[in-house]
């Protein structure tokens, strides 16, 4: 080879290896990407990395192969519209008004006049100071009025139910059509609720890939195995647990192409993959909460303590196990702090940065002190580390009448809260007690005030969405 040709060569490998340099550093100085998804009556015992023998889950199962299992994850209600306002949020509900809906219940229905008040920060608002694409596809929950639509509070682009899929006519006459939405626009009534995990997986690997040059969030709360429970007919009767092991299966395919995705973009090393559910699975419908005492709706364990598995090569470790306690609330200050930004200052919140407990920094542990158990707005359990305290409560709620209040349990000793230690322990009982009474201070409880509460959203005339 000439001389000449073999200087042209030699400055054009050198080129292409500045170029790569040069990529490296701007992927490295680029705030990273995140997804959550966010199941929906998922029970902790429901996959494989948290004990599941029944569904087939190799995704999840290899994502904590490659990540972090969080063994005491837990979300601020047992039930959608609470636990969703949190992850938002970064408060417990009753902070924010979502403790309950406007006549008492637990979640917002159809038409109801309250929802998130677009004065509330949320995670997608506070990512969006640092010019994140970001998206919602699936169950938003949080009020179905324009103002409160998730179009409005942050998100760029919306594909997906505003409620539970058993608010629709097709399940109950009393309710209009199911509304599928694009943006704030009636896309479809009553869509084929079995075609909907693969619709809104398409939507997803859509946006992460017109997205894969910039910081994206990308929020994906499914709709299953919430009930009425569907799958497509690539898994429809395929599990080995009827209607919600298909589903749960095809969640867990769902979570496969979102994975694939992002390793074929290149973006792998880039972004941060969180898997959770929204509460506990509930008692008659399939699922289960593995050791759990209790479902859906309770503040036992099995109400509120979530699987949870994250994954981000080259940040977190592969192969760890978290059992420090976390929660959803502390989602916003974690990713916040990653994205090179902070959680919102002029309000109280209750989240707290994580990312040493993600991260699986030696000795690392949990900064929450105390964490709260509510049901709708009544304070009934409270944990501070490994103990876990039942308070006295009224009667609506108890899961037996002739229980005796209060209950300690040793959680690291007895997961399934099955022996109450109480009597053993009574120094405990006053120390919980203690933080359970300055809760109260600051949320209330029951008719009780808090002093750092605020308001939900409210309009006057709500109207009900349909097509147009």
């Amino acid at each position: 080879m000439r001389p000449f040709a073999v200087t042209c060569r030699l400055l054009l490998l050198l080129s292409l290896f500045a170029i790569t340099l040069a990529d490296r550093a701007a992927a490295a100085d680029r705030p990273p990407n995140f997804v959550i998804i966010f199941c929906d009556d998922l029970g902790y015992g429901d996959v494989g990395p948290f004990g599941s023998t029944t569904h087939r889950t190799p995704n999840l199962d290899r994502m904590a192969a490659e990540g972090i299992r969080f063994t005491d994850f837990y979300v601020t209600s047992g039930v959608c519209t609470p636990s969703r306002s949190s992850l938002m949020t970064a408060c417990y509900p009753r902070r924010v008004g979502l403790d309950r809906n406007e006549t008492g219940g637990w979640v917002l229905f159809p038409g109801n006049h309250r929802g998130l008040n677009p004065d509330e920060i949320t995670i997608a608002e506070v990512l969006k100071q640092k010019d994140y694409a970001t998206a919602i596809v699936g169950k938003w929950h949080l009020g179905d009025q324009p103002e409160f639509l998730p179009t409005r509070q942050g998100f760029d682009s919306y594909f997906g139910i505003p409620f539970s899929n058993d608010m629709g006519h097709g399940h109950n006459k009393r309710y209009p059509p199911l509304p599928l939405l694009e943006n704030e626009k009636v896309f479809e009534e009553e869509p084929d609720q079995a075609q909907l995990t693969p619709r809104y997986t398409a939507r997803a690997v859509e946006f992460i890939t017109t997205h894969k040059d910039e910081p994206f969030f990308l929020y994906m709360p499914h709709t299953f195995p919430h009930n009425p429970i569907f799958a497509s007919e690539r898994f429809a009767g395929k599990s080995a647990n009827g209607n919600f092991g298909d589903s749960v299966e095809e969640i867990d395919w769902s979570v496969g192409q979102i994975l694939a995705t992002i390793k074929k973009l290149g973006i792998d090393e880039q972004t941060l993959v969180i898997f959770t559910s929204d509460n506990g699975a509930a008692s008659r419908w399939g699922g289960g909460n593995g050791p759990l005492r209790g479902f859906k709706g309770s503040t036992w364990e099995g109400g509120m303590r979530e699987p949870c598995v994250m994954r981000w090569p080259g940040k977190i470790p592969a192969g760890k196990v978290c059992g420090e306690l976390a929660s959803s609330l502390d989602l916003m200050p974690t990713l916040a702090k990653l994205a090179g930004t902070s959680a919102p200052t002029d309000r109280v919140i209750d989240g707290l940065d994580i990312w040493p407990l993600m991260s699986g920094q030696p000795g690392a542990k949990s900064p929450r002190e105390a964490f709260f158990y509510y049901y709708t707005n009544q304070l009934q359990a409270v944990r501070s580390g490994k103990w876990k305290l039942h308070l006295p409560r009224k009667p609506r709620g108890r899961a037996n009448q002739n229980d005796q209040w209060p209950q300690l349990y040793d959680l690291e000793s007895d997961i399934g809260e099955q022996n109450n230690v109480a009597a053993a322990h009574p120094e405990v009982v006053e120390r919980l007690s203690a933080l359970a009474e300055q809760c109260r201070e600051d949320l209330g409880d029951g008719d009780r005030q808090g002093k750092n509460c605020r308001k939900p959203g409210h309009v006057e005339n709500a109207t009900t969405l349909t097509h147009n």
